[in-house]
């Protein structure tokens, strides 16, 4: 595995940065921005920025001039290939997924929603229409993302497990 694959994988085994990524998909901003949507301190934000920036999960979409200084503009590109995970950096980051779940749930609203747990049996063909489904939809609402707050948006939570599993 090379480096910039490790840096990478590491990178998303952290929960502040699974939703500084979730945030920086639907718009560009700079780290003061993310600081403030986050309730963290801008330091904190520029540095967790930085680590993204070197897995190359995040890039630099521009630059802003900022009471003399220079603020960089980041955006996760949602389009990019994502690398295949070891074993190792999955379980982190599946580790980082649930801590970032149980966080998620208690700010929930009450009404609709849809929450799945199953360890089922069915058909290869069955399976392979299922994550299409759940691909599909992963990427739509990624697609469709706004920034934080605007206008007639809603904040939502969509988290997603899929995989074969060994027969026992």
């Amino acid at each position: 595995m090379t480096d910039e694959r490790i840096t990478s994988l590491r990178a998303t085994a952290h929960p502040l940065r699974l939703r500084m990524l979730s945030l920086l998909t639907g718009s560009a901003m700079s780290a003061a921005e993310v600081a403030r949507e986050l309730d963290i301190s801008h330091a904190n934000a520029s540095y967790h920025l930085r680590q993204l920036l070197d897995a190359d999960l995040v890039v630099v979409e521009g630059e802003e001039r900022i009471r003399g200084g220079v603020a960089k503009r980041y955006r996760y590109p949602v389009d990019r290939p994502e690398p295949d995970p070891s074993d190792n950096d999955l379980s982190a980051q599946v580790e980082a997924m649930c801590s970032e779940l149980l966080r998620r749930f208690q700010l929930r609203q009450p009404g609709k929603g849809n929450f799945t747990d199953a360890e089922l049996w069915v058909t290869p063909e069955i399976w392979q229409q299922a994550l299409d489904l759940v691909t599909r939809g992963s990427m739509l609402i990624h697609e469709q993302a706004q920034r934080p707050r605007t206008k007639g948006t809603i904040p939502v939570n969509l988290t997603v497990a899929g995989f074969r599993m060994e027969k026992p």
